[in-house]
């Protein structure tokens, strides 16, 4: 059984248990992954622009991150940039985004993965709309949508509903 001390201190202020899937639950999810998944999720890969599943999505609900369930955006963050890719202006906690500097192709980019299972979501841009000025710039296949009233995913096994602590 996890250390609940290190499982409280690895909570989002969402409420999301951040710590990594297990060496074991890693290999699992990898496993559920099609080719173009993996492409995009493992390997670093990007999708073709206006061919995602969710560039002109307007339904409500949630975003997860397609590997490991944790909740990335809201619907009411999402918004048209023209770019061919899913855009979103805010994540629904900072903390479920990693940030890490990438040189790749000749650029200086932020590319952004999932805070949990590290998994490549895509990169931010300062040329999004107000109140945050950030385009976070999404695979479609990096993510799943949750409709609203639906329940979040818990491919851990870390509670139903995720997010929430067991009283």
């Amino acid at each position: 059984m996890a250390d609940q001390t290190t499982t409280a201190e690895r909570r989002s202020r969402a409420g999301f248990d951040l710590a990594p899937p297990s060496p074991e639950q890693f290999r699992a999810l990898a496993a559920n992954l099609n080719d173009e998944e993996r492409r995009v999720l493992l390997e670093h890969g990007t999708e073709r622009p206006f061919c995602g599943v969710f560039n002109e999505a307007k339904e409500k609900g949630t975003y997860c991150c397609r590997m490991c369930g944790l909740p990335l955006f809201k619907s009411g963050t999402k918004f048209e940039s023209g770019t061919g890719w899913p855009s979103f202006f805010d994540p629904i906690d900072r903390s479920h985004i990693a940030f890490v500097r990438d040189t790749s192709y000749g650029m200086i980019r932020t590319e952004i993965r999932c805070a949990r299972c590290q998994g490549h979501l895509g990169h931010v841009f300062p040329d999004g709309p107000p109140p945050t000025g950030e385009r976070y710039c999404m695979n479609s296949v990096s993510m799943r949508f949750v409709a609203e009233g639906d329940p979040l995913p818990d491919e851990l096994g870390r509670g139903a509903p995720e997010g929430e602590v067991a009283g």
